[in-house]
């Protein structure tokens, strides 16, 4: 591989046309010969540069709408032929072929095109054949070939035929061929997942995944791990999207513990008021309602004050300063937030570290996506969990039913217990978590820990009595033995909202009649490892 290849003659056909006039105009100023393709050679041509069509080059004209223009000998062997091969040298003499240096291609918008809705035949029509085909040929022969498909590598580019005059290194071509390689990893991903949905494939043979760098981290869950930050490309409303304002670089658990906190408060639409959730090591340690956002972060923060500390806040309206004022209070890591006003931004610019974030809109908690783990050897894939429970599907199965009270905070506690750990208890009173046990291998100690919390919280409130009592409680899996009901009892709980389906419901049912309780079966689990 020659170290520095100069860049005489280049090829520039790109979708997305920002900074290519910048681009063609350095590139000339090089002496560099411009070939390009419909839109982009007319844009080139109309701002005065002296552009060849590649029709011109293969001899045939653009055709059928554009889908056969460049896959042709003379621009693949262009880019594909060895340079210091005396045959490939022959054969591009004796057919006229001329080498491209530098290829520049960004390909089709299929992503913004599936991401807007577009219908089966306009998503076909924006799958990029020949710019792939032209990628792959130029990243293989990377020796002598440049290869560019970002738009945010232009100016790298530009810079390395700065210091090289008009030639690049072997180190910058092998970087920026690896780049192309994953592009079209990544693209050939978005279609062929695209197209398994389609047309209902719902386990494909083949299954790829892919991802936009978007922050390389300082370590992972622990300092002697690497780590980065990949974005998918859904645009989904979160931490991957969010605006950051103030505060430090997010690390790897931030990141985890704050996509945790947003999806959970996402659950409670904005407009029947406002909620907040208080995550610790991705963990609710709090959620609750209020008459404002003050008042919901109050009361989420009362179910664990210990907890709480150096936690993750999240919220599903604009944070204000009244809410401001009471987050800063205690030492928070990350607060996120669809919007912060000004009052807000204010108080939170005199605490430097925390880090601040606004997402625009909340996330849709039913919307469908794939969620994936890695085993040794192997990958789990299974549907986002989007399960979702209203009064109407519940079955009432003591003779005790719930009051319309009661019925709504079992409501509430269900759709907290889909975002913790199991096994996993839940105890609400009012709109509010009073206690939560999380992650337990009993669901008893899960019980009992929830319990015990909330007996903790009732000294440090001065309460004269558990929080617990007269509560609801929610098990994200059936109680498989009637003690874990009973000690949920005897921690106060009076109402109760399971899955069912033990071989022992009977006898937990009998056990619910007995100590008084309203219980209800949703038919649904939620386990969360």
């Amino acid at each position: 591989m020659s170290e520095f290849m100069p860049i005489n003659r280049a090829l520039l056909s790109v979708s997305d046309k920002s900074g290519l006039l910048d681009l063609a105009r350095s590139l000339a100023s090089h002496g560099v010969e411009l070939l390009s393709t419909g839109g982009s050679a007319q844009m080139m041509r109309e701002a005065g540069l002296q552009v060849k069509d590649v029709s011109d080059v293969t001899g045939f004209p653009e055709m059928m709408d554009g889908r056969v223009k460049t896959l042709h000998p003379a621009v693949h062997g262009g880019l594909l032929a060895l340079r210091d091969n005396r045959d490939h040298m022959a054969a591009m003499e004796q057919h006229a072929i001329a080498p491209i240096d530098l290829l520049v291609v960004n390909l089709y918008p299929f992503e913004e095109t599936v991401a807007k809705g577009a219908d089966f035949d306009e998503c076909i029509e924006n799958i990029d054949i020949g710019g792939p085909a032209m990628i792959r040929a130029a990243a293989k022969n990377h020796a002598f070939v440049t290869v560019v498909t970002d738009t945010r590598d232009y100016a790298r580019l530009l810079e390395e035929m700065e210091r090289n005059s008009g030639a690049t290194s072997a180190g910058f071509r092998r970087e920026l061929a690896q780049s192309a390689y994953a592009r079209t990893a990544a693209y050939d991903a978005a279609v062929s997942n695209w197209m398994a949905g389609a047309v209902g494939v719902e386990t494909p043979r083949r299954r790829a995944f892919a991802g936009t760098l978007r922050q390389r981290l300082r370590y992972g869950e622990n300092p002697h791990q690497k780590a980065a930050f990949y974005l998918d490309g859904s645009q989904r409303p979160g931490v991957a999207t969010a605006r950051q304002l103030q505060g430090k670089e997010l690390s790897y658990n931030n990141i985890n513990d704050t996509d945790a906190a947003f999806e959970l408060v996402s659950e409670f639409d904005p407009a029947l008021g406002p909620a907040c959730a208080i995550i610790k090591h991705a963990n609710p340690c709090g959620v609750a309602q209020g008459a404002s956002l003050a008042e919901a972060y109050s009361r989420a923060f009362d179910c664990d004050r210990t907890s709480a500390f150096g936690g993750i806040v999240a919220l599903n309206q604009p944070l204000d300063g009244a809410a401001a004022e009471e987050i800063v209070k205690i030492f928070t890591e990350v607060v996120i937030a669809p919007d912060a006003d000004a009052d807000a931004r204010n108080i939170f610019a005199s605490k430097k570290n925390v880090r601040l974030l606004v997402t625009g809109a909340m996330a849709d908690p039913l919307q469908a996506a794939l969620a994936f783990r890695q085993v040794s050897g192997g990958i789990l894939v299974q549907d986002k969990d989007t399960g979702h429970i209203s009064a109407d599907d519940l079955e009432v199965v003591t003779r005790k039913a719930p009051t319309d009270r009661q019925l709504k905070d079992l409501l509430f506690a269900w759709t907290v217990a889909k975002h913790v750990k199991s096994n996993a208890i839940i105890y609400v009173r009012d709109g509010a978590t009073v206690g939560i046990g999380a992650g337990q291998m009993s669901r008893v100690d899960s019980t009992r820990i929830a319990a015990r919390k909330a007996q903790d919280m009732a000294e440090v409130l001065g309460l004269d009595q558990p929080p617990t009592r007269g509560s609801v409680v929610a098990s994200d899996a059936f109680f498989p033995f009637s003690d874990g009901l009973l000690a949920a009892a005897q921690a106060g709980a009076t109402a109760v909202i399971q899955p069912g389906g033990s071989m022992r419901d009977d006898e937990v049912i009998a056990a619910a009649d007995e100590a008084g309780l309203a219980m209800v079966f949703t038919g649904m689990r939620h386990f969360r490892h």
